[in-house]
């Protein structure tokens, strides 16, 4: 099935998704920031080029967009109706690099946190801060 924009439409279109600075990603830092945590960002010398990395706290923590990345089960993962066979390549070859970055990183002893863009949501927003605050501050 055909693209329903025109090739410079679609190019213009795809070349306004950011991969760095998102609203998700964002609202995590400002969090973080606020609560006293310091942090570095896309670090590149690490798998995955995590967005954001604790140091002091040995923790890698992931911003997931629901659809770039396949999140199974949620309403914000929809699977677009043209260039099916192609995006579900892309998404997939997404998933796998998630997972490879994840095991190298386990590996090396990092803690890993994985936070998916529907989390970050007005209705569950506060849960998933109370969450990442009890991951990153031992009882």
């Amino acid at each position: 099935m055909a693209d329903v924009h025109s090739k410079e439409t679609r190019s213009y279109n795809m070349s306004r998704i950011r991969s760095k600075d998102t609203k998700p990603e964002m609202l995590v830092r400002k969090f973080l920031h606020k609560n006293g945590f310091r942090y570095r960002l896309h670090v590149k010398d690490l798998p995955g080029k995590p967005d954001i990395v604790l140091p002091k706290y040995k923790t890698i923590i992931f911003i997931h967009g629901c659809f770039w990345h396949g999140h199974e089960g949620c309403k914000y993962y929809v699977v677009p109706k043209t260039r099916t066979e192609w995006w579900l390549h892309k998404i997939g070859t997404n998933t796998t690099n998630d997972t490879n970055a994840e095991n190298l990183l386990k590996a090396a002893g990092w803690n890993i946190i994985k936070i998916w863009e529907c989390e970050l949501k007005k209705n569950s927003l506060e849960s998933t801060f109370a969450n990442l605050l009890s991951s990153l501050r031992p009882q």
